[in-house]
């Protein structure tokens, strides 16, 4: 599905947001990080765009110390399809663009991104979804996001996706690849 942005959000006027959700801690692929894959992301797009930033925090957070113990937790809300509580809000109502990023888990977003995508009216908003990954690429998440996005322009197809490992370790090539798909989307600043 080839979505189009809209004229509103290519409008350089248009109010944009970035709200993500990432991990610190051990992580798969790249040992124990102090910024999340997907939180390094997301400070490109902001820098690039001019966009306000949000980060999605559960109350209770996922384990830092241990991956495994970590995948299993959010193994256990996905399949219980749990909603878990976030901190703090942003009123995506008042923006026109909303980047929303975050890991690639087993083909869906952390159940704390439904959780704040649940809490807004998406209605004439535009959703760009974008992730981290360890190979599976999108994997069909942007769809997700779509459906759960209600009445939002979502790009689907169109999101970027990034290896966690090379947004830790090679930040050149993962600004390229920003800036590459932001300038493809017409949405620099």
């Amino acid at each position: 599905m080839d979505v189009k942005l809209s004229q509103s959000a290519l409008n350089e006027d248009s109010k944009k947001l970035v709200v993500f959700f990432s991990h610190t801690g051990e992580n798969y692929n790249v040992g124990n990080i102090e910024k999340g894959n997907t939180h390094i992301i997301a400070d490109m797009i902001a820098d690039a765009t001019g966009a306000d930033i949000f980060e999605i925090v559960p109350e209770k957070d996922y384990p830092h110390d241990d991956y495994n113990e970590c995948i299993e937790v959010a193994k256990k809300e996905l399949q219980a399809d749990v909603r878990p509580e976030v901190k703090g809000d942003v009123p995506v109502e008042d923006y026109d663009v909303i980047f929303i990023g975050y890991p690639n888990w087993w083909g869906n977003p952390p159940m704390c991104v439904y959780t704040f995508i649940e809490k807004h009216d998406w209605n004439g908003k535009t959703v760009v979804p974008f992730i981290t990954h360890e190979g599976s690429g999108m994997g069909g998440t942007d769809r997700k996001i779509a459906e759960e996005c209600e009445g939002a322009n979502t790009l689907v197809g169109r999101g970027l996706a990034v290896q966690g490992k090379v947004a830790q370790v090679n930040r050149a090539a993962a600004q390229r690849s920003v800036e590459r798909w932001l300038n493809e989307l017409g949405m620099t600043k």
